[in-house]
């Protein structure tokens, strides 16, 4: 496998592992602070994934 079909998942893990972290952080009634800086990292994250994807897409087009 290739580095650039390793790095989607990767990306996408990684983002669904932060939302699961910021569900549980909601569910269980933890703090508004924490669940405030995942929601930022999460999207941090999912913009990193777009711009992997797109990327890659770009890179395979060429």
């Amino acid at each position: 496998m290739n580095l650039s079909a390793s790095l989607v998942p990767v990306a996408v893990g990684a983002v669904a592992i932060v939302l699961l972290l910021g569900l549980a952080n909601m569910l269980r009634g933890g703090s508004p602070s924490t669940s405030q800086n995942l929601m930022r990292l999460r999207v941090v994250l999912q913009f990193i994934a777009i711009l992997v994807i797109l990327g890659i897409m770009w890179w395979r087009s060429g």
